[in-house]
């Protein structure tokens, strides 16, 4: 697999329409595979998202080819980086187009690079979304749990210890 040429800096609030944009490509594919649009990453508003990206507890990435956004994560979490901390790791987007090219690897890595040993980060995604699994496994999460969303959709809990 050849890893598209990305660079992955800081997400800030000026960047949020187009984050937004990404975000709602991407997680299409997730609604339809579970037969719904009402999962919150399809729900969030434009002033939702800046509104987070000020929040003091989130680091947020986003990986540009060339001009073009085509990736973003939230680290959202207090005492990252102490060795202590626990983040969730959220709203993980990479546009469908660029999917399968390491995006999506080279930004769980930057939002990693955030963390200290003993850290630990956890996520939640659809039981049924298997690509995603797979990506999150070979990053060292494992389940811990399972839960629904506002739409009635499994999800599973995945948490990993920063080495």
């Amino acid at each position: 697999m050849t890893t598209a040429p990305c660079v992955v800096a800081a997400l800030t609030v000026a960047d949020a329409g187009e984050a937004l944009t990404v975000q709602y490509a991407a997680y299409l594919s997730e609604g339809r595979r579970y037969g719904t649009t009402g999962i919150p990453p399809l729900r969030e508003t434009v002033a939702e998202l800046a509104a987070d990206l000020e929040r003091a507890d989130v680091r947020a990435f986003g990986a540009w080819a060339g001009v073009r956004l085509v990736g973003s994560v939230r680290l959202r979490g207090e005492r990252v980086g102490t060795g202590s901390g626990c983040a969730e790791l959220a709203r993980f987007s990479v546009a469908p187009d660029v999917q399968g090219h390491g995006i999506g690897r080279a930004l769980m890595e930057r939002a990693h690079a955030e963390l200290a040993t003993g850290d630990v980060t956890w996520l939640v995604t659809g039981a049924r979304s298997e690509e995603n699994l797979r990506l999150y496994r070979r990053a060292g999460y494992e389940e811990t749990g399972r839960l629904s969303d506002a739409a009635g959709v499994e999800l599973l809990r995945l948490e990993r210890l920063a080495p």
